[in-house]
């Protein structure tokens, strides 16, 4: 099964980064955002990755072509130019890097990659991680039968609850989780069928695609109730970057 990954938004709300690259190469503990979600796929055994590229696409083109040159020990010869790779860390991935469009919605650029699909695959979002199970997420799809599946997320709090009677404040809760309800996590598995909802380039998947298969019946939900975290801001960036340095970074679940 292979696994989508849209990657070519301009990733305006934290620009502070992402004017100099894509958002998902903005770095988290040394490696690219993108990295650490590929990365928790490939532990659950899912390492075939199609990517589709937009803003400043040739520098995710330009890291993964020099993958194992920075991965590997390498000799030179400088006489004859023979490079020789010694122990090498890389990863066993296939990895398809595909040029969807500058301007492309999230629905467009799925659309654009549907020649390198199977009958059921799975997509995410390029800045978002989380310590879900991708394996039992798959076979609840698989399970029960419909066009897709979405994870459902419950969202970290972002502002300081008050509970106030009669202009006195009884109780303060610093960022409550959930004050959202659940929301759309990413971390999709999607059949093919899905792919004709799509009108075009210009189609958000968040729309019409998933509303129209919530309408028809054909979404299921699987709930994740563990960490999950998008990187939406430079303070999201920055958690993020906090919790990997402590050693406490909940979506590592690869050894």
């Amino acid at each position: 099964m292979k696994v989508v990954i849209l990657a070519g938004g301009y990733g305006t709300r934290i620009s502070e980064e992402s004017h100099l690259r894509p958002k998902p190469m903005i770095e988290i503990g040394g490696r690219p955002i993108l990295w650490h979600i590929m990365k928790i796929y490939s532990h659950f055994g899912f390492s075939d990755f199609v990517i589709c590229l937009g803003y400043r696409g040739y520098m995710i083109k330009e890291y993964f072509s020099n993958y194992i040159l920075h991965s590997s020990d390498v000799s030179f010869n400088m006489a004859t130019g023979e490079t020789t790779y010694h122990t090498s860390n890389a990863e066993p991935w296939r990895v398809t890097l595909v040029e969807t469009g500058a301007e492309s919605l999230t629905g467009g650029r799925l659309k654009r990659v549907a020649g390198y699909l199977g009958d059921t695959f799975c997509l995410t979002y390029g800045d978002g991680v989380a310590d879900i199970d991708i394996r039992a997420l798959t076979d609840f799809h698989l399970r029960h039968g419909r066009d897709a599946t979405v994870t459902s997320v419950v969202p970290p709090g972002r502002y300081g609850a008050l509970a106030i009677d009669a202009g006195q404040v009884y109780s303060f809760t610093e960022k409550p989780a959930g004050d959202n309800g659940r929301i759309n996590g990413g971390f999709f598995v999607l059949n093919r069928a899905v792919l004709d909802r799509i009108e075009g380039d210009h189609t958000p998947f968040e729309d019409g695609p998933l509303e129209g298969l919530a309408r028809d019946g054909q979404l299921m939900a699987f709930s994740h109730d563990g960490f999950w975290r998008p990187m939406d801001t430079l303070r999201d960036k920055n958690q993020l970057e906090e919790l990997w340095q402590q050693n406490r970074a909940p979506w590592k679940v690869w050894s």
